[in-house]
């Protein structure tokens, strides 16, 4: 029977062969190796060399750095995503009410997002915000003067949560799709029982819009929690200044290819992984309480 179902198949098999052959040489076997690799001391020159426990040790009782970096990327994910939804969501409203040139607008509005963690826009912020940018110049013409926000411990970080919080066209976008979903009768009915606009935002808007915020948010958690290129960039691979712009990924970079310790990158990479999974499922338990699926 089992030969007669492959007989029967084989041509579609034969057609999906280079999918399972990447998913099993890139994707599965090199997954299972760095669990591996995460219970030993490797540096990539010799044979691992089993520590069992030791890298996880080291890195939650030991490592200050690895402390340091694991407080900046909290920061840089949890101000920086709900300002960026924030800012997608007031967007997507304002576009909603039928303006001219809407295809205009979305496609301006989403380039930043396209450009945002790329090299050159990295390049380009540590300009704007150094002691000479356009943000100080800006400034000076109130009479302000500037510093190098990039260069200051106390402004480093948030200046890459600016970056971020710019790069808010593709939430917006599915914001804006979402918005074009609610029928317009339940609006038209909500105002003439005489709710105000805050009133339809807060209990039509909202609750019917409340799968697409909890969709936005999973994602942006996820690609925030991942975030390189700027921080690398910004602070040319160092973390500085003083480690304040030091996020996890890029301290994780540093140790398995800077300092050749790729046991103890592997299982900063797992501790990662269960970091976002841990969120991930906070999110999805309390979601039952504030998402409202349709029917």
């Amino acid at each position: 029977m089992f030969v007669r179902a492959f007989r029967k198949y084989a041509i579609s098999y034969l057609f999906l062969l280079p999918w399972f052959l990447g998913f099993l040489f890139l994707a599965l076997i090199p997954f299972l190796y760095s669990l591996f690799l995460s219970f030993t001391d490797f540096d990539m020159f010799t044979a691992p060399e089993w520590v069992g426990l030791g890298n996880y040790k080291e890195m939650l009782m030991e490592d200050g750095r690895f402390q340091k970096a694991l407080r900046v990327t909290f920061i840089y994910v949890f101000v920086g995503v709900p300002v960026e939804l924030a800012v997608a969501l007031l967007l997507a409203l304002l576009m909603n009410k039928g303006i001219r040139g809407l295809s205009l607008y979305r496609a301006v509005y989403y380039i930043p997002y396209l450009f945002g963690g790329s090299v050159a826009i990295a390049v380009l912020w540590r300009k704007v915000f150094g002691v000479d940018g356009i943000f100080n110049q800006f400034l000076a013409m109130f009479g302000i003067q500037g510093i190098s926000w990039i260069g200051t411990p106390s402004t480093a970080i948030y200046t890459l949560i600016l970056l971020k919080v710019w790069q808010f066209g593709s939430p917006m976008i599915i914001f804006l799709a979402g918005l074009k979903q609610i029928p317009k009768e339940l609006y038209e009915a909500a105002s003439i029982d005489g709710a105000g606009r805050i009133g339809q935002f807060r209990s039509i808007t909202l609750p019917l819009l409340s799968p697409i915020i909890f969709f936005n948010m999973i994602m942006q958690l996820v690609y925030s929690f991942q975030a390189f290129t700027p921080a690398y960039i910004v602070s040319n691979g160092t973390g500085g200044p003083v480690d304040s712009t030091l996020f996890y990924t890029l301290y994780l970079y540093e140790k398995g290819f800077t300092n050749f310790s790729m046991g103890y990158s592997s299982a900063m990479a797992w501790f990662l992984l269960m970091v976002i999974a841990f969120f991930s499922a906070i999110g999805f338990i309390t979601s039952k309480k504030w998402v409202h699926y349709e029917g």
